[in-house]
């Protein structure tokens, strides 16, 4: 089959997955925002691979996430773009990730037309996220402006030859909105395994950041308006005095720009702020924490899974969240006791989680290891390309 791939973030997995497509024969464009400050995965990827070509997208300037109607206007522009991709490609299905609603709008009107089958990978229940978000900076419009997106979401999903949601707590609102049960398929998220191995503390790119000699507590990844970068502040404001601890922190944005802005202000040289590493730096980057860390806020546990967990447990980490306990990312810790979950925003909870696994290696070793096993079963990549084989075959 011809398969386009559109990932709007560029994420690892979603390269990784475009990548074992090919080596099956399959002909896969795989298109993403080059503009996107978000932690991508590894675009030369496709050097060598005969089936495969992998595009970054850019519209005419840099994406401005901050202001909203130029962010409405280049997310259309991105749409078309992939429209442009689609027309020289000729895919005999498009699979879409991780894309704003208005861009998919476009994309999908634009297949209907040339009877090109169109597969909503769901990630994210982005039509709520958006409400909430904007509900909280403009009360009365912002109310406004989310019922659209969820009204466009809906009607998005509900028009899709196929939908592919990441979990099965996204279920009960696609029946609630519509969407044919016998359209919908469940396919949780993974984390590229073959390419997280498992990396000593004492590693390459911790000795050049002299950190293999540090206990760390690491977040990597985007901190967007679904985290919370003030609970990372008050894991340093509990270690100031410990000259023994590092709170690392590798993302970019607003929010990497918030907790800077504090280190400054609370003279803060426990906080270690980095930008986004190369992605075959990934492992070691992993490996010289001691305890990686994840967020999500209370209102986003409904319509997110935050997949940066997953690369976690790749790398035989603890995992201490502060994430909704009701979350799958929360379910997956708790249930197979790979980490610590407490309640966002109770930081008193969240020191007192990173207390004890400070105090106990043996804690640390245990839950690493189990999470490492938990990749190792479920991670099958085999398996897992399998299942979209099927679905898009069936198309």
């Amino acid at each position: 089959m011809r398969i386009l791939l559109n990932d709007y973030a560029g994420y690892p997995f979603i390269l990784d997955f475009a990548q074992k497509l090919a080596e099956r024969g399959h002909e896969v464009l795989c298109v993403y925002a080059g503009y996107n400050t978000t932690p991508q995965g590894n675009a030369a990827v496709q050097v060598g691979k005969v089936h495969l070509q992998v595009k970054p997208l850019y519209t005419r300037q840099p994406l401005r996430k901050d202001k909203f109607f130029k962010r409405w206007l280049q997310e259309r522009e991105y749409g078309y773009l992939v429209i442009d991709a689609v027309k020289s490609f000729h895919p005999d299905v498009v699979l879409s990730a991780n894309t704003p609603l208005d861009a998919q709008w476009i994309l999908l009107g634009s297949l209907n037309k040339e009877g090109v089958p169109f597969v909503f990978w769901l990630q994210d229940i982005i039509g709520i996220a958006t409400q909430n978000i904007l509900a909280r900076k403009m009360p009365l419009v912002g109310r406004w402006i989310g019922k659209y997106y969820i009204f466009l979401e809906r009607f998005l999903l509900r028009k899709s030859s196929r939908v592919i949601a990441i979990t099965p707590d996204f279920l009960p609102l696609l029946e609630r909105w519509g969407v044919p049960a016998e359209r919908i398929s469940v396919i949780p998220n993974w984390a590229p395994l073959d390419t997280l191995p498992v990396r000593p503390k004492k590693n390459p790119w911790a000795i050049r950041h002299n950190l293999g000699d540090k206990f760390c507590f690491m977040y990597t990844g985007t901190l967007g308006m679904k985290h919370d970068p003030s609970m990372l502040l008050q894991l340093a404001l509990r270690y100031r005095q410990d000259t023994s601890v590092r709170v690392v922190v590798i993302s970019e944005g607003p929010g990497a720009n918030w907790l800077r802005e504090q280190k400054r202000r609370e003279k803060l040289d426990n906080l270690v702020l980095m930008g986004y590493q190369p992605f075959e730096e990934l492992p070691n980057v992993m490996g010289a924490a001691d305890v990686l860390v994840a967020l999500l806020k209370p209102d986003a546990g409904v319509f997110s899974v935050p997949s940066k967990v997953l690369s976690y447990l790749c790398a035989q980490r603890p995992v201490l969240a502060a994430i909704p306990q009701g979350n799958l990312a929360a379910r997956i810790i708790q249930k197979e006791k790979a980490g610590l979950v407490v309640t966002p925003k109770d930081n008193r909870a969240f020191v007192d989680a990173a207390q004890r696994l400070r105090n106990s290696e043996e804690q640390r070793l245990y839950m690493g290891a189990k999470g490492r096993s938990y990749a190792e079963r479920y991670f099958d990549i085999a398996v897992i390309v399998t299942r979209f084989e099927r679905i898009f075959e069936a198309l």
